[in-house]
């Protein structure tokens, strides 16, 4: 599998034949409406640590898919799923499950990734008893840093995941783009280091909307002065990197690694393309079946990409995925 998706080819075979290729395979259903259930996964001292899960309201043993939201590992909560994604994938009759974890720098890396695989093991304990849910096969995907770690989760989630398709993400924790002053306007703020980490607290926290302050100004602050990986794992990046091996996608691809199709703008300001580009380049070395979708000018979220591209890309991905679940 060649690791760039030739884009006018796929544009081609979308459009002489969609539902040959671009349609979900397993089929839409029209029956019963969806619902949503919180359950707690996991318990960290007085914090709970939460599962939204998506399903059509019936009996029926679905497919799963996982989703990781995104927000730079230190914003964010379950209910960010990609409307466009939880709407296909519920169309397609499948059970949508997103996992909060804990958030940087409250929580550092290891626990944040200890989360993501405890969060595996409960849903191959309990999601058949819980939602009924076929666990034989498991999707992941999640968009920025849920990108980053549906990647991880190829490789740290035990059973391994069936297939991977991460947006917009990374697998590089320690690289210039993160571990350097951002040039972009996007990571400007007038904060001060006070003021920025007024911004977080102390105590464990697993869903920012249980925060009153402004986490992504402190992501801000980081990024302007390059100190994202140290606020969020606790270790100098510059002294320590192999300290961020362990957690790091790219020193971790093997031929075991589950099949990965990637999605990713090349205008991306906030997550660069090359880091889709240099998976892309170990998973070729592996031998890894992936696919990366180039959309041309996109920005981060693919903001300003050409729509078609981006519904074939979408397409495209769920293509994909339905495939590695049948």
């Amino acid at each position: 599998m060649s690791e760039v998706f030739n884009r006018r080819r796929m544009l081609g075979i979308c459009a002489a034949s969609a539902s040959a290729l671009c349609l979900p395979a397993v089929g839409h259903t029209k029956s019963a409406k969806p619902k949503v259930k919180t359950f707690t996964y996991k318990t960290v001292g007085e914090l709970e640590i939460k599962a939204d899960v998506y399903r059509a309201d019936d009996n029926q043993t679905r497919p799963v898919m996982v989703w990781f939201h995104g927000g730079a590992l230190i914003v964010g909560h379950r209910g960010g799923v990609s409307g466009r994604v939880l709407r296909d994938m519920l169309g397609a009759g499948y059970t949508v499950v997103s996992f909060d974890y804990r958030l940087a720098p409250e929580t550092k890396l290891p626990e944040i990734i200890a989360d993501l695989e405890d969060g595996f093991t409960w849903l191959h304990q309990k999601g058949p008893e819980l939602f009924n849910v076929d666990i034989s096969k498991v999707a992941v995907s999640g968009g920025s840093a849920g990108g980053c770690l549906t990647m991880v989760a190829g490789y740290r989630a035990k059973p391994r995941p069936t297939v991977l398709v991460p947006f917009w993400g990374y697998g590089d924790l320690i690289g210039d783009w993160i571990g350097k002053p951002s040039p972009h306007a996007r990571h400007q703020t007038k904060l001060t280091k006070a003021e920025a980490y007024q911004q977080v607290g102390t105590k464990p926290i697993a869903d920012s909307r249980e925060s009153k302050k402004k986490r992504g100004s402190f992501y801000q602050y980081c990024r302007q002065h390059g100190i994202w990986p140290e606020a969020v794992a606790g270790w100098d990046h510059h002294s320590e990197p192999e300290k961020f091996y362990p957690y790091m996608t790219l020193k971790n691809v093997t031929k075991e690694y589950p099949p990965t199709l990637m999605v990713h703008g090349t205008k991306d300001t906030d997550v660069p393309y090359e880091q889709s580009t240099l998976m892309a380049e170990q998973l070729q070395q592996q031998g890894v079946e992936h696919e990366l979708i180039t959309i041309p000018n996109a920005e981060h979220g693919l903001a300003g990409g050409d729509p078609t591209q981006i519904e074939a890309a979408y397409q495209r991905a769920f293509a994909f995925m339905h495939d590695h679940m049948q």
